[in-house]
């Protein structure tokens, strides 16, 4: 992922820098998308066709820590990345879902909020009949600034 989003920016300075209190959401869910977001929004993510957002529970299980990709211990590493720790499946399409050229991570199923995004290596049409897009694990990698 290449970027926060503005919502998530000020949600962790307010938090971190203001008093303001701030709970992260329990799970998160991982989009695919057609054209690139922005930091304030928008995209056009993939609609139809058996496509729907894939939800990754917040844990420490789930993503690894910044130590070592598949770490399960609280973060410790100066790497400021953890990425996920299993494969993240989205359901068989059922009709074309176009070229993605993106991912992002919501707070919400369906509408939310963005918090996260990032363009892929390597855009991927997907097509009706295709095998479920994935992620292996690792593969989505999250930094901050270090």
């Amino acid at each position: 992922m290449s970027a926060l989003s503005d919502y998530a920016e000020n949600k962790i300075l307010d938090w971190l820098l203001r008093g303001q209190t701030f709970v992260p959401p329990a799970t998160v869910y991982v989009a695919l998308l057609t054209a690139a977001p922005s930091d304030a929004a928008g995209g056009t993510e993939v609609s139809g066709g058996s496509y729907q957002r894939v939800a990754v529970a917040g844990s420490l299980a789930n993503w690894s820590g910044t130590q070592a990709a598949g770490s399960t211990a609280a973060s410790s590493g100066t790497s400021g990345t953890v990425s996920n720790n299993s494969p993240i499946s989205f359901p068989t399409p059922t009709a074309d879902w176009g070229t993605v050229t993106h991912t992002a991570i919501y707070d919400a199923s369906s509408g939310g909020n963005l918090l996260m995004w990032g363009a892929l290596t390597q855009a991927k049409t997907i097509n009706n009949g295709d095998a479920a897009p994935s992620y292996a694990a690792a593969a989505i990698a999250f930094q901050l600034d270090n």
